[in-house]
């Protein structure tokens, strides 16, 4: 079969391998699809991971269809429809150092236990939707992190795939009004469409003011001057120093910043002045254990989250549907299809 993998620095390629085989406690999966991550292209510009560098299959958003269950394999039939953990993989992670990859036509998933490495979904849940399991529970995760809950009020910045995730996820949670920042009409447009309260262009508008319209102001705190929102979540999915900058100047007390964007460049922090916020400043990273804690939304919602999906390849033109994801600006959520 063929599989995409990273051959050196900055270069990708189809190469041939061997179909996987399924043992009697493995399953086989045919990969029906695989979204597009901006790890891919991190891991294609630096030539691969450890310890695979020079030969990294890519691709750790997938969602396939079974097609051999192991003799000793439960919970999971031939022609069932399942969402996958790539973390879970014995063999390295999925697409991201392991020893497989998902834009490749299957991948076996060993030792295969039901609700650990794999998760049966609906046959009615497009594969396409389905596929975003692996980056929704991303978003998730800084969602859990932040604790927001009932009657919350929270702000997103950034209205990318992980953005609008986060989103999607803080109105399961029941947070009351949830504000969506970006700079890029088109991706506030689509917030809105997603379920987003409110949205404000930061190029147009300013933050703080429009954030005491849609959220009311906080009590004053000593040492702080001027009027603040009574936001009580912020969630940074851009990764710009601007966002957690902006943030710093309107906290209110006690108020969570939660960071599951990567930061490329360091953010200057003057801890002197957020002394008295007392603001939480909470990092985020991959999914602990929301990989299947979010399939239920998914399945529940699947026409927002289909919203995510800018763009669709077929699986024989991964190489531009990769090249146009590591374009800035071209697309947000690219998704590649199997036949």
């Amino acid at each position: 079969m063929r599989a995409v993998m990273v051959t050196g620095p900055g270069t990708t390629d189809v190469v041939e391998i061997d179909r996987p085989v399924a043992g009697p406690t493995d399953v086989l999966v045919r990969i029906r699809a695989c979204g597009i991550c901006g790890s891919d292209h991190m891991y294609t510009l630096y030539g691969g991971i450890p310890p695979r560098q020079g030969a990294t299959p890519l691709g750790h958003e997938p969602a396939g269809e079974v097609e051999a269950v192991g003799a000793e394999v439960r919970g999971v039939e031939v022609g069932d429809h399942v969402v996958i953990n790539p973390m879970a993989a014995s063999d390295g992670i999925i697409g991201s150092g392991g020893a497989q990859g998902a834009f490749s036509s299957h991948i076996v998933l060993l030792d295969a236990v039901a609700g650990v490495h794999f998760r049966v979904i609906p046959k009615e849940i497009p594969f396409e939707v389905a596929a975003l399991n692996e980056p929704m529970a991303v978003a998730r995760h800084a969602v859990n992190r932040s604790g927001a809950t009932v009657g919350e009020r929270a702000v997103v910045f950034g209205a990318g795939p992980i953005g609008l995730g986060v989103l999607l996820s803080l109105k399961a949670k029941g947070v009351e009004h949830v504000v969506v920042i970006d700079v890029l009409p088109g991706r506030l447009a689509k917030a809105l469409e997603v379920g987003a309260d409110a949205v404000i262009n930061s190029l147009d508008e300013d933050v703080a003011s429009r954030l005491i319209e849609l959220h009311g102001e906080a009590p004053a705190a000593v040492g702080q001057r001027g009027p603040r929102p009574a936001t009580d979540v912020y969630i940074d999915a851009a990764g710009v120093a601007a966002v957690p900058t902006t943030v710093f100047g309107i906290v209110k007390q006690g108020a969570r910043l939660v960071i599951p964007a990567v930061h490329k460049k360091p953010v200057e922090v003057d801890f002197g002045a957020l002394l008295t916020s007392e603001i939480s400043i909470i990092m985020s990273m991959g999914y602990p254990s929301e990989i299947f804690e979010v399939t239920d939304d998914i399945i529940a919602n699947w026409r927002k989250y289909q919203l995510i999906i800018s763009d669709r390849f077929p699986a024989e033109q991964t190489l531009e549907a990769l090249e146009l994801a590591a374009t800035p600006g071209a697309a947000d959520k690219v998704m590649v299809t199997f036949d």
